[in-house]
This record gives C-alpha cells, structure tokens and sequence, in this order.
C-alpha cells in the first residue's frame, strides 16, 4: 500500500532560532514526538525527542539555551506520497529513524511515522484477510 492515505498534512512547526527547551515544551504539550523546523528560507530541518536525548541531554547542552538552529538534523530521509509502507520501513531500519518526511518534488508534504507504518499494514492485513475469507467461502 501506499503511505498518502497516512501523511500527517498538519503537522506542527518552529522557528531555528527557539530552544531546545521550547521545542520539548511544544512537543510535551501538543504530545508529539517531532516537529518541523523552519527558517527564513523556509523548511530547515526535523526536531525529534531523539535529538533531544542525544544532541541535547547526552551531549550535556543546557536546552534552555541551546538553539534548535545549532543541532536541527538536516540529514533527513525524503519519500514521497507514492511510496510504500514497505519501502518507508525498511528506510526507517536503515537510517535508524521513526519519522519520514514526505515530498512532492521540492514541496514539504508533511511526515510519516514508524505508527503511521504499522496501522497501514495492518489494515492491509487485514483487507487481505477479508479477501481471502471471501474466497474460501465462495
């Protein structure tokens, strides 16, 4: 199946120059486990819980004062709405990731989680289930 049935088109935004502090505020908040980073030119990067642990606390940075602009990863995974939940789960195991961002072209879509992943194969599953229950009792 494809993942554009399960693309979070409304996801949450900051600003590079907030802080970390700020971010895991915003994200405890709302209860969420990413956030898409922008700039003045735009789209700059994704802010995870991850980053936070590693790049902030492992790191021993002080999030009140550590910008999201010196630590946001830019080195993201790309995937478009045409790909497949397959596909989108083996890249998340290969880069070790939870979230996937989605574009069309240039153009920032939205994101994909690894729970995105899951619901959408099992309702795959589940669709072939039906299928076949079908088959055996025609």
């Amino acid at each position: 199946m494809i993942i554009e049935s399960v693309i979070e088109r409304n996801v949450m935004t900051i600003d590079e120059n907030s802080t970390a502090l700020e971010a895991a505020e915003l994200m405890t908040r709302h209860y969420i486990g990413s956030l898409i980073v922008t700039g003045h030119m735009g789209f700059r990067g994704l802010f995870t819980e991850r980053n936070l642990m590693l790049d902030v606390v492992g790191e021993n940075k002080n999030p009140a004062s550590t910008r999201l602009t010196d630590i946001v990863r830019e080195d993201f995974v790309r995937v478009t709405p045409q790909d497949k939940a397959d596909h989108c789960l083996d890249l998340m195991k290969e880069h070790r990731c939870r979230h996937l961002l989605v574009f069309d072209g240039e153009d920032f879509v939205g994101l994909v989680s690894l729970r995105d992943m899951v619901v959408l194969l099992l309702e795959e599953k589940e669709q072939l289930i039906t299928r076949l229950k079908e088959y055996i009792s025609a």
